[in-house]
């Protein structure tokens, strides 16, 4: 079965393979992040610098309430680094070509975890962070969106990773899919939540280019099962003008 996983995370990594981040400054490449016209809900943040742009894959987890709809219980995903592809020519189709592998009938019985667990045991170089959630930090309820690098080698130094390589965000604009909202979950900008727990990677979020992640329309409570759907989208992630200060550790 490890093979199998092994074979099914190399073909999801295989339109990206040849792509390494780290060696790239994206900071000025604000323009690549392109937010629908005549809208107010989303805004590029004045000061901006363009810190990393992951190409996700995962899947959004809803559960049935009384009401009879589906409401979101977090969600699994895993960050692909495309950052050196901002402004090519094939930067905006990636969405689009990842959603039809990721959704492939191949796929159907190898969840998301799996794949993570396959992508690091051979560590490559693609992989920028991980998104699940969290219990909010702040308030102890509710579930807060995380972005994870620890794992990545990004921001570590003689050989440990930073403790503090992490976003932990809250809402601040949503915007439905200008594709189609029925089919493909919102955009969305948060920003960190601050403090030691919000981290030190990032300011600012964008969630763009969504492909899939909405649940069924309905649901019967009490008989209905909790779904998990797959999707793909961008996340740019951004530092002000006077970025965070990075703390570096030797231990995890």
């Amino acid at each position: 079965m490890a093979v199998a996983v092994g074979n099914t995370a190399s073909s999801l990594l295989s339109p990206t393979s040849f792509f390494h981040a780290t060696s790239c400054d994206i900071k000025q490449q604000v323009s690549s992040l392109v937010l629908p016209p005549n809208q107010n809900q989303l805004f590029v943040e004045a000061n901006l610098d363009l810190n990393f742009v992951g190409l996700a894959f995962g899947v959004q987890n809803y559960t049935c309430t009384q009401a009879g709809n589906f409401t979101s219980a977090g969600a699994v995903a895993e960050l692909i680094d495309v950052s050196c592809l901002t402004g090519s020519s094939i930067f905006h189709s990636l969405p689009d070509q990842t959603y039809n592998l990721w959704t492939n009938k191949d796929f159907d019985s190898t969840s998301v975890q799996d794949i993570i667990s396959s992508f690091h045991m051979s560590n490559p170089p693609e992989i920028l962070a991980q998104h699940y959630f969290i219990t909010n930090p702040t308030t102890g309820q509710g579930l807060s969106p995380v972005w994870d690098f620890r794992s990545s080698g990004k921001f570590s130094a003689g050989g440990g990773a930073s403790r503090t390589a992490f976003v932990v965000a809250k809402g601040k604009g949503s915007l439905p899919a200008p594709t189609d909202p029925k089919k493909d979950i919102n955009w969305l900008q948060v920003e960190n939540i601050g403090g030691d727990a919000g981290g030190n990677v990032a300011q600012v979020v964008y969630r763009t280019d969504t492909r899939g992640g909405q649940p069924p329309d309905s649901c019967q409570f009490g008989s209905s099962l909790d779904v998990s759907i797959k999707y793909v989208s961008f996340y740019c992630k951004h530092i002000l003008s006077h970025p965070l200060t990075t703390s570096v550790s030797h231990s995890l």
